[in-house]
């Protein structure tokens, strides 16, 4: 038999027994789900119901990430730190390190001829190159020299080490899945790097250099003289993908018929099931034809943006954004977006990064589109 007594009619009282039971629900870390607009008067119930959510937003290269990067170089030295990377946060997410909910990009300068200790960590990640010609990264065993639109997988719990192994600076881009990882309560990193026990600041080579081209540079044929099972498995064995065979593919069909909504999109892939190299985020290039203009669309995927060649504009829910060389954009999931080329003689290249896989192994992936007349038509 309940003892609590009822406040009647009367509103002041009931306003009373109200705010009182609030007050206890948050204090006793619980939320009240049946809570409406009309009832939020406390700035807890208004946070929780409002919630944290990623809102689109544009990072320039030129005007905020490199004056950064190059005075991060003169200030912190690798004694300081063994990283040196700027990761771009989301303004709906502060102060969560993520650039959409479940990703982030960071951007990382690496002074000549230097390398950072080995350590591996839970997150997945890629590397972009985008500046200098001796970007450096080894991955179990793969020493990997990249340069400007080479993605280099550094894979979940695998040894890498990043560097530098020219005489000038290089600038390169990193997307990780972070985010979800952390949410997943699944982090974690290590540094004591040891081989036969001894502790070392740099991996020995297993693998010749090219190695991920040699076996799996051929689309379409699988090599079985060697073991695809690397590092921990679950990505794809193929560990660097060069730009200049996405460029040559994305060239040779410059003519063919694009999709409205797409325009001409490629998708880097795992050798051996086709799917995405991971399988929490995947990674595309899209090439937009001079003029060229997308239909809108709208999926639940979040993507991250960045143009490797030439600029775009993205209208995003009615604001527009323009995008140059090395900006990165974000793009939350739910939101209208459609790319413009504005230039009528330049392609433009973007590099894209999604949480795409993710979203469809929860079976929540969802794309929509408009037609030329307005109308909205499910695509996904």
């Amino acid at each position: 038999m309940s003892d609590i007594t009822q406040p009647g009619t009367d509103p002041t009282a009931r306003k009373q027994a109200l705010d009182s039971m609030y007050e206890e629900i948050n204090r006793k870390n619980m939320f009240p789900f049946w809570a409406k607009r009309s009832d939020v008067e406390h700035d807890e119930i208004s946070s929780l119901m409002e919630g944290r959510k990623a809102v689109p937003f544009h990072w320039s290269y030129k005007r905020d990430l490199e004056p950064l990067l190059y005075q991060s170089a003169s200030l912190i030295s690798t004694g300081d730190s063994d990283r040196r990377s700027l990761i771009l946060l989301n303004p709906g997410l502060k102060p969560q390190r993520a650039t959409v909910t479940t990703l982030y990009t960071a951007y990382r300068l690496n002074d000549p001829n230097e390398v950072m200790p080995p350590h591996r960590h839970t997150a997945s990640a890629i590397r972009l190159g985008l500046t200098g010609t001796q970007n450096f990264t080894g991955v179990e065993g793969e020493d990997i020299v990249f340069g400007p639109g080479d993605m280099v997988l550094t894979p979940r719990d695998t040894w890498h080490n990043h560097g530098n192994q020219g005489s000038e600076p290089a600038i390169n881009l990193s997307v990780l899945d972070y985010p979800l990882v952390e949410s997943l309560n699944a982090l974690q990193f290590e540094h004591d790097y040891k081989e036969n026990g001894e502790a070392k600041k740099q991996q020995s080579a297993r693998f010749d250099p090219h190695y991920s081209a040699r076996i799996y540079g051929t689309g379409g044929m699988t090599p079985r003289f060697v073991n695809h099972y690397r590092g921990v498995g679950g990505s794809s064995p193929m560990f660097v993908y060069r730009y200049d065979a996405m460029r040559e593919l994305l060239e040779r069909n410059r003519s063919s018929e694009a999709n409205p909504y797409e325009g001409l999109l490629v998708e880097y892939t795992d050798p051996l099931s086709g799917g995405p190299v991971y399988k929490t985020m995947t990674f595309f290039m899209q090439l937009l034809r001079p003029g060229e203009r997308t239909l809108p669309m709208k999926q639940t995927a979040s993507l991250l943006v960045s143009p490797l060649e030439g600029s775009a504009r993205c209208i995003v829910d009615q604001q527009t954004f323009s995008c140059d060389l090395f900006d990165t954009l974000a793009l939350p999931g739910n939101c209208w977006m459609q790319w413009v080329n504005p230039s009528a003689t330049q392609s433009a290249i973007l590099f894209i990064a999604s949480d795409e896989p993710a979203l469809k192994a929860f079976g929540l992936l969802q794309r929509f589109g408009k037609n030329e007349a307005g109308d909205i038509i499910r695509l996904v």
